[in-house]
């Protein structure tokens, strides 16, 4: 499956819902009870075609699956089967070239493709038959689910490939690793760069997992409790490719579960383009200078001509408190709700294209952003030479000819504080001192420390080297 058609820019392709009386009459699918029309209120509160629209591909294949069930269990005859399957054709291409002509009162994508296919076959009236809204409206949104989720899925996979060539590409260079934003040990620029790799691959893995619990086929679950006919689900589940099959009537039209499951894997990956972003922003400043950004991924001052900005780090990093926002609301209007279906529901759309679209357009930019980023190598590495970096390095010198920990610690401590109370430089006070000395002083040339950190997953060059492999096979289309 794919998102293309279904994205954020299918609402235009397929029009505007009308505000006058014109056009087609309504199909009320609850008239019956009713003496009298909604009123204007109700109406606008409660129609949702203005966002639902978007999901008219899947609506229609829902559609499609459920028009075969009914022949097969011979509830529809071959003819009216293949009719309503004509008709359904005919809407598609309708909505696809923007020739769909919504009518006023259209109360969502449901309302206006049976009201369209009856208009055209009057067997479509049939279409309806042993569903509900409920199961239509769930099949709808997991169908569009799965199809975000694959091209989501893709997206941090590119982004994932832009990480790894530019650390290829940064072959030894090296840089200061922080904790607190203070300077800490210098890292392999490889390394630094895979982390963020780490971070998404581990996005992944939530998108798979949402996945998995959203391929689940409802349809067929009716209004909440099944159906008097002599319905197979399973043949619709087929037709439209579903890996698994409802349970339970109840909880197949109540549960929107896969829903909070997307948003939160949607939301941790806007968390962890939020942070690539924080340190887009803190390298590309003058202070730092660490990286220097491409025009065409950057913006200027309308009053301050030498400005250069990151607003697309910004931007992502903004972007993440707006996806949280989503997962928070939606999990918020969904709390409290009784089995089965109640129109608190059909709050899951909206912070659900959303997430999406918003994960989508961070991915895009924050990808092109980096791919295009020249990395100064050369000032990355004038940070990390400070030989105050290597104080842990000189640390575990001792340790290696006996000295207790902590005992070595507090050596190199009043080491490094002699040193910034001026009484010589950290080089010279390492050479003077008996219980260092020459080969210890070694430690605090320049590229010497980074070298040092050799264990598994460590920031060495000759670590990462092999961390560049296990990171290629993990985001390989064969690896884990």
């Amino acid at each position: 499956m794919t998102l293309e058609g279904s994205g954020a820019n299918q609402a235009s392709s397929v029009g505007s819902v009308g505000s006058s009386g014109g056009g087609p009459e309504r199909l009320q699918l609850w008239q019956g009870r009713f003496e009298g029309g909604p009123s204007e209120a109700l109406q606008q509160l409660n129609d949702s075609l203005p966002f639902d629209q978007r999901m008219f591909r899947e609506d229609i294949a829902g559609s499609r699956a459920h028009v075969v069930m009914l022949e097969a269990v011979a509830i529809l005859t071959t003819a009216e089967r293949d009719g309503v399957l004509a008709a359904l054709n005919r809407v598609e291409e309708e909505l696809v070239a923007g020739d769909f002509e919504f009518a006023a009162s259209d109360e969502d994508i449901h309302t206006a493709v049976e009201r369209r296919v009856t208009e055209l076959e009057p067997a479509g009236a049939k279409m309806h038959t042993g569903r509900s809204r409920n199961d239509q409206v769930a099949t709808d949104v997991r169908l569009w689910t799965l199809a975000a989720i694959d091209e989501i899925t893709d997206l941090v996979r590119r982004l994932q490939r832009t990480l790894l060539g530019k650390a290829e590409a940064a072959g030894d260079a090296y840089l200061p690793g922080y904790t607190h934003l203070q300077q800490a040990q210098p890292v392999a620029l490889a390394h630094h760069l895979l982390a963020h790799g780490w971070m998404l691959n581990r996005d992944v893995d939530r998108l798979a997992d949402a996945r998995r619990r959203t391929d689940v086929s409802v349809l067929g679950a009716g209004a909440l409790a099944g159906s008097s006919l002599p319905l197979d689900p399973s043949i619709s589940q087929n037709e439209l490719g579903f890996s698994g099959l409802f349970d339970n009537s109840l909880d197949a039209v109540a549960d929107r579960d896969f829903v909070a499951d997307t948003l939160y894997a949607l939301t941790m990956i806007g968390v962890h383009l939020s942070r690539i972003g924080e340190e887009l922003i803190i390298w590309a400043s003058t202070e730092f200078g660490f990286i220097t950004l491409d025009d065409a991924f950057s913006t200027g001052s309308s009053m301050m001509p030498q400005k250069k900005n990151p607003d697309i780090a910004e931007l992502a990093r903004g972007k993440g408190g707006r996806l949280i926002g989503n997962l928070t609301g939606f999990l918020a209007s969904v709390k409290g709700l009784p089995l089965t279906y109640n129109k608190d529901m059909q709050e899951d759309k909206e912070p659900l294209f959303d997430a999406v679209d918003t994960v989508r357009l961070t991915l895009l930019a924050l990808d092109g952003m980096i791919g295009s980023t020249t990395f100064n190598t050369d000032v990355m590495a004038a940070q990390a030479n400070s030989p105050y970096a290597a104080a842990t390095d000189l640390a575990e010198y001792l340790v290696t000819n006996g000295t207790p920990f902590r005992e070595a610690h507090a050596i190199v401590g009043e080491a490094v504080r002699n040193a910034l109370a001026g009484e010589g430089t950290l080089a010279e006070l390492v050479m003077a001192d008996e219980r260092l000395g020459p080969e210890a002083a070694a430690i605090l040339e320049p590229g010497v420390s980074v070298t040092r950190r050799t264990t598994h997953g460590g920031g060495s060059p000759h670590a990462v080297a092999s961390q560049l492999e296990r990171f290629r096979q993990a985001i390989s289309p064969h690896g884990s």
